[in-house]
């Protein structure tokens, strides 16, 4: 049996510009099952910046082509590996895998799999893992987040970053979420930000607009975007506050001031989420089963921007590099899957 892919064949750049990724749409055929394994007919895959950064040869796991990129689906399990117990077929998940989710079956680890519930959409639930996963991992398990804080997230209008304003107000913090632009600050207000500041305004002094916004300081700091930005917001943080560095968006990686971390006593979190997969499976586990609960009960909305076929995968991640995505970006095979609800 033949299987609907997106084969990258040869790397570049899939945003505008002359050096593009090689990207082809072919029939390949099915990938033999191994004994930890499970198939999974995908009803959507997500888009992320790590995909775009893989297409460049730029990410830290580097693929040779051909290959057929993605790193995050949902949809119906419809084989297991001999080994596996915890799935069969007919079961719904959510999965994260190093690569082949752009395509119209996905083979996962049975251990990077997560069980979706009743009342989220299978269609949309391949947007949750990563982005979701990030921030609750970032807020709960390593800020333990409490009630009353302040909470500054920069980059606020992408996936995770929608993602950490939401956990953080559902934990009953105050959000400040720093965004580009119109769309994305209507965008982060819509899901919960108390305050919005457009890093795009001209001339801003992010260090004055956050003070003006938590003249108390901020307790603590979600930074998706690294550079000047980590810069001034570190001057905002009250004393006892946590850092989380969850990414360098800008494409600049920052130095702190230690002098300033001594002073006022901030703790710096590293959060890279897909290490967690490996080295502290049970706590990916766990936290993605509240995430998942969360999402079954209605408490968290899966910010879908744009969903885009198969074929048009190049367009997707064109979408994603050039900044323009509020929220996730998602692929949806030519046949869609019904939602279960």
């Amino acid at each position: 049996m033949s299987v609907l892919s997106v084969v990258c064949t040869a790397l570049g750049d899939p945003g505008k510009g002359a050096s593009l990724p090689r990207l082809e749409t072919q029939l390949l055929e099915r990938i033999k099952l191994k004994s930890d394994q499970v198939r999974i007919r995908v009803a959507s895959s997500s888009v992320n910046f790590a995909d775009v950064l893989q297409l460049r040869g730029l990410y830290q796991e580097k693929l040779e082509p051909p290959f057929v990129p993605g790193k995050e689906v949902s949809g119906e399990v419809i084989e297991v590996g001999e080994k596996v117990t915890q799935f069969s077929p007919g079961s719904f998940v959510v999965a994260v895998c190093s690569s082949g989710a752009f395509a119209e079956e996905c083979v996962a680890p049975a251990s990077s799999c997560f069980p979706l519930p009743r009342g989220v959409d299978v269609r949309e639930a391949s947007a949750i893992p990563i982005a979701f996963g990030t921030a609750h991992l970032a807020l709960v398990e390593r800020a333990k987040l409490r009630p009353g804080q302040v909470v500054l997230v920069l980059g606020a209008g992408g996936g995770v970053g929608l993602a950490a304003v939401q956990i953080a107000k559902l934990l009953g913090a105050r959000v400040v979420a720093v965004a580009r632009g119109g769309t994305k600050g209507k965008a982060v207000k819509q899901f919960g930000a108390d305050h919005w500041i457009d890093s795009e305004t001209e001339g801003i002094n992010l260090q004055v607009e956050v003070k003006k916004a938590a003249p108390a300081g901020v307790d603590v700091l979600f930074d998706t975007v690294g550079g000047q930005a980590t810069h001034e917001s570190i001057r905002c943080l009250r004393w006892g506050a946590q850092v989380l560095l969850i990414g360098f968006a800008s494409g600049n990686i920052p130095s702190i001031a230690a002098n300033i971390a001594l002073v006022k006593n901030i703790t710096l979190h590293g959060v890279y989420w897909g290490m967690y997969l490996s080295k502290a499976p049970e706590v990916v586990r766990e936290s993605l089963r509240e995430v998942l609960a969360w999402a079954a009960e209605g408490r968290l909305r899966v910010p879908i921007c744009r969903s885009f076929p198969l074929e048009d995968a190049r367009l997707a991640l064109g979408v994603l590099h050039s900044r323009e995505a509020v929220g996730k970006v998602i692929l949806r095979p030519s046949v869609e899957m019904q939602p279960r609800l």
